[in-house]
């Protein structure tokens, strides 16, 4: 937001630099992030003279160019080569010297430097108007009054004004100072407290007048919740015209355009007092009626920016008897603006919803100044006055003059907000004791009245246009923010606790397995639960009733919550894959969100993606695809990490997957585990297999125990290893083969290992062939061949007996 300090001293006679009050202002909370200098005629015209022009012939080598000698006030008069046609001797003439730089009209700059041209040396320039930003016209140079001095300064003719300009960082909660007279009531607040006492100014609307009531228009509000206030007052005898210098110049600093006296009137009074208004050629209002109610769905209406939008049922419109004319506190019509032609207007002040400008501003992707003021509340009680204000200045500059009553209609008056502040809070908060006479002082610089006075605290009204104050705690902000942050003591001591906390937190669960992760060559990464609802009608159709949708989405592409967090993981493969980065490992720790009977659920998350080699390539290493059992094998150590163990392997039952598994224990899932069906590969144009496992988190932190280390010496005796080779049914999973020989000896089988597995025409059908390894050892003593092959035989037979294994 732009804070002209010419416009700001029109409310506070202030003397201060503006750096100075730069730093009062950010330690008030509006933030200056810079000071702009401006100037109504750009470079100031510094080096441009009055030029007496002494004599004028046709240069020698050009038919269109002169040959000039002029006075500019030196010892020497100096020769300027000039093209315009109407140079002539006797005249005085605006004179650009050496070494100035003009700012012409269409942005660019020229620096006026020494030379020749077509052979003739040339000192200087002789101007036109559009030359010097005084103007458009380009037929002639400028002719000036015959009475002035050789060498004077031209910038002293002209009124060219000289501003600097405040940029402010505005929070959205600082509806109140979305204009120059809230900065300076800030302003006012803050110099009050440095010991500056200052009268806060507005402009006097005592002059207000009805000449007479020759051009009534009827105003019907249908819907109040959305304009609780709206009121309106005409003006007739127009004339349309440019704006004078002074008011261009305001609105210019601040980097508006100006448009016309009308249009610029009702720009000045909303960045003057911050309430918007409108002005409707009262000639184009159907039937002499205003009727403010909401769209009727579908309908079409063309903007002021030439736009043809397409409205909604929840649109709050400013119609005429016939038709919408203006898309309220948001953009006006185009068939109902003021033009050159307008000679009587409807002008409108109005106090609109916040959330419903808000809104329909998001619906049709329009950022207005006056939707920028009222989607964050402006001052329901300043809609009058502001009216007042702005008809005034219409009828000063347009010749006008008022000739209805002004309309008001505001049925359910808003109250100011009351808030009961202790003064035990606020020494609690702020951590230092403020003198109850400074909290008094600085409450009544915000306009804020205390109603009541006890030992404990204060009763105070708050008036309304302070929105972001509710609570006493935001009392206490606005007390401390004028106060001063810095003049809060730091004690040089801190004292702090150490609070136990279990290694089993989330966050330090998340840190663990992000480590171990991270150490096998994963990245994580972080998305947003913003999504497109397509994702989730493409996946699973009947999962898009329970999508999360956002009231006020920033597109249609993050209108929905995310339902899964596979979505995000393949846009980043999908990003990747694209910039040539194949090879991915990655993972992601979020939340899914989901609709429930009984409100909204989020659910918690461990996502891993894997697709491509499982290594860069390498001249050592013999690249290898990543596959299932790299993943499998991987979920299982992040399990073994938690401390999860005697989880078991189910089917998959889910839209997401091609083919995979679940681990469950206890009946709860644990992960999801498989290959990325082809069809979500394909809307993500994703040529490659992509592996893709998803934890419950929250099962998983309930579940996570701790994993007793238990240290023991290398046993004295050698371990043995005995091979099988196996044919078994197809169905028979490894698992079933591990858990009948841990089953079959618990003590001296230490551990049993798949090393191959062979399936193909030379077995039967149905068949496959593994080939398993066994260790075995007694940490007491040497197992002797006859110990070993009774062991061996032992779970032979248990295989033949309950598999129908063969020995090959």
């Amino acid at each position: 937001m732009q804070i002209s300090f010419n416009w700001l001293r029109q409310f506070l006679q202030i003397d201060w630099e503006t750096t100075r009050i730069a730093e009062l202002l950010t330690d008030l909370g509006l933030e200056v992030e810079g000071i702009t200098r401006f100037e109504s005629v750009p470079g100031g015209l510094k080096g441009v003279v009055v030029g007496h022009v002494l004599t004028c012939k046709k240069h020698p080598n050009a038919d269109k160019l002169k040959l000039t000698t002029v006075d500019i006030g030196r010892e020497e008069p100096v020769q300027i080569v000039c093209g315009a046609p109407n140079v002539a001797k006797g005249q005085k003439v605006p004179v650009a010297t050496i070494g100035t730089t003009l700012f012409l009209n269409n942005g660019e700059s020229l620096r006026i430097k020494k030379g020749k041209i077509r052979g003739e040396e040339s000192a200087g320039m002789i101007c036109a108007e559009d030359e010097l930003g005084l103007g458009d016209s380009h037929e002639g140079i400028m002719i000036l009054e015959d009475s002035l001095e050789p060498g004077s300064p031209v910038a002293d003719l002209f009124e060219i004004e000289i501003d600097e300009v405040f940029e402010i960082g505005l929070t959205p909660n600082r509806a109140d100072a979305m204009s120059h007279y809230g900065v300076a009531r800030d302003l006012k607040a803050g110099l009050r407290q440095q010991g500056v006492q200052k009268e806060l100014m507005t402009p006097s609307v005592s002059n207000f007048n009805i000449a007479n009531r020759s051009l009534k228009i009827a105003v019907k509000v249908e819907d109040i919740t959305k304009a609780p206030r709206y009121a309106g007052v005409t003006i007739s005898n127009l004339i349309v015209q440019p704006s004078p210098n002074w008011l261009k110049n305001r609105l210019k600093a601040i980097g508006l355009k100006p448009i016309n006296n009308v249009v610029d009137a009702t720009n000045y009074v909303l960045h003057e007092l911050g309430q918007p208004l409108h002005a409707f050629d009262a000639d184009r209002i159907f039937g002499k009626e205003i009727i403010v109610r909401t769209a009727k769905e579908g309908t079409r209406f063309m903007t002021l920016d030439g736009e043809e939008r397409v409205l909604d049922k929840e649109d709050l419109m400013i119609c005429d008897a016939e038709k919408p004319m203006c898309i309220a506190g948001v953009f006006g019509g185009i068939n109902t603006g003021v033009t050159e032609n307008t000679k009587s207007i409807f002008l409108e002040s109005a106090f609109f919803d916040p959330v419903a400008i808000r809104k329909t501003a998001k619906r049709h992707g329009l950022n207005t100044d006056a939707s920028f003021r009222f989607e964050r509340g402006i001052d329901i009680n300043n809609v009058e006055y502001a009216l007042k204000r702005a008809a005034l200045l219409i009828c000063e500059l347009t010749g006008g003059y008022i000739t209805s009553d002004i309309v008001d209609l505001y049925p359910k008056k808003k109250e100011d907000h009351q808030v009961f502040l202790a003064f035990e809070k606020i020494n609690k908060l702020i951590g230092q004791e403020i003198p109850r006479d400074v909290i008094k002082s600085i409450l009544a610089s915000l306009d804020i009245k205390v109603k009541s006075v006890t030992e404990s605290g204060l009763g105070l009204v708050i008036p309304f246009y302070r929105i972001d104050v509710q609570r006493e705690v935001d009392v206490i902000e606005e007390i401390l923010r004028v106060y001063g942050y810095n003049n809060i003591q730091f004690q040089s001591k801190l004292n702090a606790s150490v609070a136990p906390t279990s290694r089993f937190e989330d966050h330090t669960l998340q840190n663990n397995i992000g480590d171990l992760l991270a150490a096998q060559g994963f990245y994580e990464i972080l998305s947003n639960s913003l999504s497109n609802p397509d994702y989730t009608k493409s996946l699973a159709p009947e999962l898009d009733k329970n999508s999360v949708t956002v009231l006020n989405p920033l597109s249609s592409e993050l209108s929905t919550l995310r339902s899964s967090m596979l979505f995000s993981a393949l846009e980043a493969a999908s990003y990747n894959i694209n910039r040539k980065r194949p090879n991915l490992k990655l993972f992601e720790f979020g939340k899914t969100y989901h609709k429930a009977p009984n409100g909204h659920l989020e659910k918690e998350h461990l996502s891993i993606l894997v697709t491509g080699d499982r290594a860069a390539e390498s001249w050592a290493i013999k690249s290898k695809p990543s596959d299932f059992y790299f993943l499998k094998a991987l979920v299982e150590q992040i399990l073994e990490k938690m401390g999860i163990n005697g989880y078991e392997t189910a089917g998959i039952e889910s839209a997401e997957y091609g083919e995979g598994i679940k681990l469950v224990k206890d009946k709860t899932p644990l992960v999801n585990i498989g290959v990325i069906q082809g069809s979500l590969r394909k809307m993500f144009d994703i040529k490659q297999e992509v592996l893709y496992a998803d934890f419950d988190w929250a099962a998983l932190c309930k579940m996570a125990s701790r994993k007793q280390i238990i240290f023991t010496p290398i046993p004295k005796f050698p371990a043995v290893r005995r091979d099988f080779a196996l044919l078994l049914n197809n169905e028979v999973p490894f698992k079933q083969l591990e858990e009948i020989a841990y089953k079959t000896e618990r003590k001296l089988l230490k551990d049993l290992s798949l090393f191959d597995v062979y399936t193909g025409n030379k077995l039967p059908k149905g068949k496959k062939s593994y080939a398993v390894s066994f260790t075995l050892q007694d940490e007491t003593k040497t197992l002797t061949d006859k110990h070993i092959d009774k062991i061996m035989n032992k779970i032979k037979n248990a295989y033949e007996k309950q598999l129908g294994a063969e020995l090959r």
